[in-house]
């Protein structure tokens, strides 16, 4: 595994809740980690020539294989304790096995961001730090490595939250898609019915 320190910043990392729509069940893209074999959200390290918004792009487009994402920055991480590894990846570190891995033996502040993608379009690419890359239902999904489940779900509150004033849950649909499709989405999402006349109108108000 090849992973070259030297063009990232130190200490400064981000992880990506990317959601997609499928079956009626909202989803979350998972990576599961080498020498661990733990899920985690898809993640990475910030270049020293570009942004955090250019890293998480370029993250995300490495993940998914797409262009143009709906992404947005929800919140950062700094938990002293937040970066502590699995014993198993420790013992890989401290053995010398794997000198790639002593990056990670250090305190990183992560930057949240979550993305919306269109589920079918998405062909998912593992990292080479990880040997697979899945969907996995937001219901049904394994403990996360880390701090990772408090990440995904302060970005499903902010969600649930945004949604109430941005009309921002399309992006998680294709390009064409019916009223009824829309509020079945929001349902999941919020995990409560909603009326449907009442819903209409608060969508068409968020966009005229």
């Amino acid at each position: 595994m090849s992973f070259k320190t030297d063009n990232y910043l130190e200490s400064v990392s981000l992880d990506c809740v990317v959601f997609g729509f499928h079956d009626n069940q909202l989803r979350v893209l998972l990576l599961s980690m080498k020498y661990s074999h733990e899920w985690a959200l898809p993640g990475g390290f910030v270049c020293k020539d570009e942004s955090v918004e250019q890293a998480a792009t370029r993250v995300l487009k490495e993940r998914t294989g797409l262009d143009n994402i709906f992404l947005k920055q929800f919140k950062v991480f700094s938990d002293p304790e937040r970066s502590v590894l699995n014993p198993a990846v420790k013992d890989v570190v401290e053995s010398g096995e794997n000198t790639s891995l002593e990056w990670f033996n250090q305190r990183f502040i992560s930057i949240g961001f979550y993305a919306f993608v269109d589920f079918t379009k998405v062909v998912p690419k593992p990292d080479s730090f990880s040997d697979n890359a899945e969907w996995k239902s937001i219901g049904e999904k394994e403990s996360l490595m880390m701090d990772h489940d408090f990440i995904l779900q302060e970005a499903l509150n902010t969600l649930r939250e945004q949604l109430n004033y941005q009309p921002i849950g399309y992006n998680l649909l294709p390009d064409k898609f019916t009223m009824p499709e829309l509020q079945k989405l929001y349902e999941t999402i919020l995990d409560k019915k909603l009326d449907r006349r009442n819903f209409q109108r608060r969508i068409l108000s968020l966009i005229f």
